[in-house]
């Protein structure tokens, strides 16, 4: 080496030195103002959604930068939410059960394109063809035909095992062509999960808590509300019901646990987020290969841009879907999120791997704030000028609330109040059901029709007459659910042969169950 060569690499030397010492404390010092931003933010737009609790966190170069817990666990009660209070993290479960299958095939144990009936031979679809030809693959990337949420009914608060739940699944009719078309499936989640015991002898549960929540000292993280009892820093879910936000209960998800049975907290999620921001390691423990993460991270079914997306994120030119992950492009990086949603809870999860920023937002309310967030979060940390996503969303989800109460006003003003129903009560009363869901009885007491929902104790409801041969329903243990309606069919020799119920939900389907009179 020369002198001058020497004497320029030295002055190199020296004023990187000089360049990345002076940027360190202003990086720290803007990280600061971003979190400071984003807290008058966060409690400014919890509040205007009456969000009762909420709890964040970030991590930012593989530091936790921001913590913190607003509002409270229970309306109407005392109890501050805190990084340690515990929400159900419902579909970011999928995660959990996706890296749980890159584990098995990183060991040899399985293969991504092993046919799922070579595992779970009683495994089988409506079509044979599927059937025969649906890879493990298939089951974590929401491409099998299925509407989204379809046969969710199947298993919420039902007392379905996991098994029965999968082997119903054979009666749920294909919307889509196989591998053509995005239907978001939690049964097939269910599916992968099962997989599990098969393979290693140990439950699904009892699988992740040995290879993530223990080793990554997730203590207060589980897969069942049976555990709820022992927790005292535990959120409560909440609804709004006639114009007010009121707490409900929790309901067991253990039936579908591999697809949405987890419970945390953002201090044991910040666990999870940096194994994944540092390649599948923590703490020089390796729970993935970077192959893996790659695999997981990687597109397998196109989603749709939506309008809104078009408007309010013009920088958004792709979304998909990987194994267990939704993925997009934001500002030119790669965003891998996936929200969750239970009765009375919301979430949302995002890794931004260029910029080493992940971050995850619970709340215990039905709302979409979390979803909204991730945008707000992501603009500040690139310094990117954004626009007031929770006032837009905000104002579009009142003016749904609006629109819902003129239509309800609308059908009570047409409705014919006089007309009276075809038969006496007893007529309607008798055993409905299908080979998809099971069966629902219809009885009279006290003068009214009452539909019980077999497979479902707490599905029940009191019918009050609408008109003519339709009456409206309300089931009394889930107020997250609105009023719909039964219309019972009769035939020409004047006896009811089917009842058909509609609820409007934007989750369950209510009009694929089919129940025909079988008494």
């Amino acid at each position: 080496m020369n002198i001058r060569t020497l004497i320029i690499s030295s002055l190199f030397i020296v004023f990187s030195y000089y360049v990345f010492s002076q940027e360190e404390a202003p990086a720290g010092q803007e990280t600061d103002k971003v979190v400071a931003r984003l807290d008058s933010y966060f409690e400014k737009a919890m509040e205007e959604w009456e969000i009762p609790g909420m709890a964040v966190g970030i991590v930012k170069n593989d530091n936790i930068v921001f913590t913190k817990g607003y509002g409270v666990r229970e309306l109407g009660i005392p109890g501050k939410v805190d990084e340690n209070t515990m929400f159900g993290i419902a579909s970011l479960t999928k995660a959990f059960t996706a890296a749980s299958m890159a584990l098995l095939v990183e060991e040899g144990k399985i293969d991504w394109e092993d046919r799922v009936i070579d595992h779970l031979p009683y495994f089988q679809l409506y079509d044979p063809y599927v059937t025969n030809e649906m890879r493990i693959r298939d089951l974590l990337c929401h491409r099998t035909g299925l509407v989204t949420f379809s046969g969710d009914l199947l298993w919420d608060a039902t007392t379905y095992s996991r098994e029965e739940v999968i082997q119903r699944a054979r009666y749920l009719k294909p919307v889509y062509g196989f591998r053509s078309h995005y239907g978001y499936s939690n049964i097939m989640f269910l599916t992968a999960g099962e997989i599990v015991p098969v393979i290693t002898g140990k439950s699904w549960d009892d699988f992740v808590k040995e290879k993530f929540f223990d080793p990554l000292g997730m203590k207060n993280t589980n897969t069942t509300v049976k555990k709820h009892k022992d927790v005292s820093n535990l959120a409560v879910p909440h609804c709004r019901y006639e114009d007010r936000i009121i707490p409900i209960r929790y309901i067991s998800w253990d039936n579908i646990a591999s697809a949405g049975g987890i419970n945390s907290t953002v201090t044991d999620m910040l666990q999870w987020i940096r194994m994944h921001l540092n390649n599948g390691t923590l703490d020089d423990e390796k729970y993935l290969d970077k192959s893996s993460l790659k695999e997981l991270w990687s597109a397998q079914t196109v989603k749709s841009i939506t309008r809104t997306d078009e408007y309010l994120f013009p920088s958004k030119h792709f979304s998909t879907y990987g194994l267990g992950w939704s993925l997009f492009d934001y500002h030119g990086r790669k965003v891998i999120n996936h929200g969750g949603g239970l009765d009375g809870m919301v979430c949302h999860l995002a890794l931004v791997p260029e910029e080493d920023l992940g971050f995850i937002i619970l709340t215990n309310s039905s709302n979409y704030l979390p979803y909204v967030l991730m945008y707000k979060v992501i603009d500040e940390f690139l310094g990117v000028e954004g626009k007031d996503y929770s006032s837009i969303y905000l104002q579009g989800y009142k003016m749904s609330l609006e629109e819902e109460k003129k239509e309800r006003e609308e059908a009570e003003k047409n409705r014919d109040k006089d007309s009276k129903p075809s038969l006496q009560l007893e007529k309607y009363a008798g055993t409905y059901g299908g080979e998809l869901y099971g069966n629902a009885v219809v009885s009279v007491e006290d003068g009214k029709l009452k539909v019980q929902f077999l497979p479902a104790p707490d599905f029940y409801s009191f019918l009050n007459h609408w008109q003519y041969d339709t009456f409206t329903i309300r089931f009394e243990k889930f107020p997250s659910l609105p009023q719909g309606t039964v219309n019972f069919v009769i035939d020409a020799k004047g006896e009811v042969t089917e009842m058909k119920i509609d609820v409007p939900n934007p989750d369950f389907d209510f009009t694929e169950l089919e129940f025909k009179r079988i008494d």
